[in-house]
């Protein structure tokens, strides 16, 4: 739409123009034997015969001259609006009642005063076979005559143009037999739709010459109307400034003008201008063609293809006016560049995303393979060296017992390795169903106490427990107590002994701040924004010895966010870390707190 906006406005109608001009310098109509010829009142004429205030003897002299002839029309291009001298006037009305199928001007005046038609005076208009339209002079942005009125209605009255009714006479036609789309001259169909009071015809202009005599030449040789015979002759002034200009750049007379016209109907070459809705479906067309181009191809063949549509879109135009339609250059140009354009740089981005976004897959892969096969040793060098000692050694009842209790539980732990990396991928992927449930926090919290409590005693690690609200949790409680117990459990393994842990669950507004702090080694702002990377190991991790996959915390995120919350951490290097758990929590109260402020987790 941007395109086809940029194609209909003032600098893309300016290009249209230019180009139909450089179509038709390219495209001239096949050379023909001329049906009309033009008499010119020159400036020789108008010096020899009396100069300007002699316009209407000069006429009566010319029609006079060309009546000897014998031609088929004559079309004055000279509107005898104004009464004259009464015996200039009586002499014209009689060379004008002996001319056969006379075609008289009018003319439309629109000068800011006076609005209306200039029509033939009365004594001289009861001798025309017709009275057309003169108006030459196209008003188009550059004043470059493409096209002529071939009618023009003001006030009721209507007058086809000079040319038309020189046409109609020319071919014996009595009656111009019109529609919306076209008008038709006995057998000559011309495809011209009518838009608002008026159609305009593009005038073909041809190549060679038609034939221009000089009017003070036939009076000084009679002998030179003989080509006139069965011919339409346009006889007008052309020493004037008065002046219309061909897409070639040629400075012509209105009479040359009409005349150029005539040459277009004879010919039956009529250039159609291409509709909006023909215009439309082809940008359409070309649009969806660049898209398609770019959705089902790619590399050097989306290139190349895309090549090929622009320079189609280039030639459209040049097709099309060989087949005597004018379709517009700037539309088809700017959509097809456009979206070419926009569908190649959305593949290149497309295409650029999708391989930085494998790239990042493929690594991230390769590390969960290496944390695996790095985490999954253990249990399997366990299970392994106990299943030889059982095959190889003739052991006690106790000790069978021993090694079969421990392959049992190094094989649970490797169940649940294996499920945590399932569950972490799940997540990633939204493929766990949540579920919707209403729970209180305090629960959520003793419960991850009562698990954790043996591991803190075993290092001498205090956990002290602050104020838990007593408010609810709508959500799935498995998930959540898992991302609780998970914050609990890196405490205890990342502190040193004879440290202390602190929990509490507090509101503030309508959200719910669950923290757990530790009184470990922290971290630096370079690993606080690593922290929730898959398979990122803190510095404290490395540096404590504990085993762990790297994607407790990233998996204790993804919860969090899909619970419409978020997890904060501050942390400073010496002095332990603390991480919160923010999410909304229900109204409702329940219950009262489940513990002291400061009690000590007692084994």
């Amino acid at each position: 739409m941007l395109a086809l906006l940029a194609g209909w406005s003032l600098i893309g109608t300016r290009i249209d123009d230019y180009a139909y001009d450089l179509l038709l310098s390219f495209n001239p109509p096949p050379a023909h034997s001329s049906a009309c010829a033009i008499v010119a009142i020159d400036e020789t004429t108008l010096n020899d015969e009396g100069g300007p205030r002699a316009y209407r003897a000069i006429l009566a002299k010319g029609l006079e001259a060309i009546a000897a002839g014998k031609p088929a029309v004559v079309a004055i291009d000279m509107v005898l609006a104004d009464a004259g001298d009464p015996r200039e006037d009586e002499r014209l009305g009689e060379a004008l009642r002996v001319t056969h199928n006379l075609v008289l001007p009018a003319a439309f005046v629109d000068d800011g005063h006076v609005r209306g038609w200039e029509n033939p005076l009365p004594q001289f208009a009861r001798f025309a076979a017709a009275i057309g339209n003169v108006r030459a002079d196209e008003e188009s942005h550059d004043g470059v005559t493409r096209s002529i009125a071939l009618e023009k209605t003001f006030a009721h009255q209507r007058h086809w143009a000079l040319a038309l009714d020189a046409f109609r006479l020319a071919k014996g036609v009595r009656y111009i037999v019109e529609s919306p789309r076209e008008i038709q001259v006995g057998a000559e169909t011309i495809p011209l739709a009518r838009v608002g009071d008026h159609r305009s015809l593009r005038i073909r202009y041809t190549a060679a010459q038609i034939p221009k005599l000089s009017l003070e030449s036939i009076l000084r040789d009679p002998g030179l109307v003989n080509q006139f015979r069965n011919k339409a002759v346009f006889l007008g002034v052309t020493a004037t400034n008065d002046r219309v200009v061909t897409p070639y750049g040629q400075r012509i007379s209105g009479v040359e003008a009409h005349a150029q016209l005539f040459e277009t109907l004879e010919s039956g070459q009529f250039l159609r201008d291409a509709s909006d809705l023909e215009i439309l479906g082809w940008c359409v067309l070309i649009a969806a063609l660049a898209v398609a181009i770019f959705a089902y191809t790619s590399g050097w063949r989306a290139y190349v293809l895309g090549a090929l549509l622009l320079l189609f879109a280039h030639a459209s135009p040049v097709i099309a006016f060989q087949h005597n339609v004018v379709f517009p250059y700037s539309a088809p140009f700017a959509v097809a560049w456009l979206c070419v354009s926009a569908a190649a740089s959305y593949q290149h981005f497309f295409v650029r995303r999708q391989l930085v976004k494998s790239e990042g897959d493929r690594q991230r892969y390769q590390q969960a393979i290496r944390f695996v096969t790095h985490e999954m040793k253990t249990p399997l060098t366990a299970i392994q060296g106990s299943s030889e000692l059982i095959g190889r050694y003739n052991l006690t009842e106790d000790k069978r017992k021993q090694m079969a209790s421990m392959i049992n539980a190094e094989s649970k732990r490797l169940a649940r390795m294996i499920q945590t990396f399932l569950d972490v991928e799940k997540l990633s992927e939204g493929e766990i169903e949540l579920k919707r449930e209403v729970f209180p926090i305090s629960g959520i919290v003793d419960n991850c106490l009562l698990r954790i409590g043996p591991g803190a005693e075993a290092k001498n690690i205090a956990i002290h427990v602050g104020e838990i609200a007593a408010v609810s949790l709508t959500g799935d409680r498995e998930l959540m107590e898992y991302a609780v117990y998970n914050l609990l459990t890196n405490a205890v393994k990342y502190s040193p002994p004879g440290t202390e842990v602190l929990v509490a669950a507090v509101t503030h507004g309508d959200r719910l701040h669950v923290s757990v702090r530790d009184q470990g080694m922290g971290m630096d702002e370079k690993e606080l924004h690593s922290i929730f990377r898959k398979f990122y190991r803190t510095r404290r991790a490395e540096s404590s010895g504990e085993s762990g996959t790297g994607i407790g915390l990233s998996i204790v995120e993804q919860i969090v966010a899909h619970h419409h919350g978020r997890v904060e951490v501050t942390s400073e290097v010496g002095k332990g870390s603390c991480f919160t758990i923010v999410a909304p929590f229900a109204v409702t109260p329940v219950g009262p707190q489940s513990s002291p402020p400061t009690a000590k987790i007692e084994k």
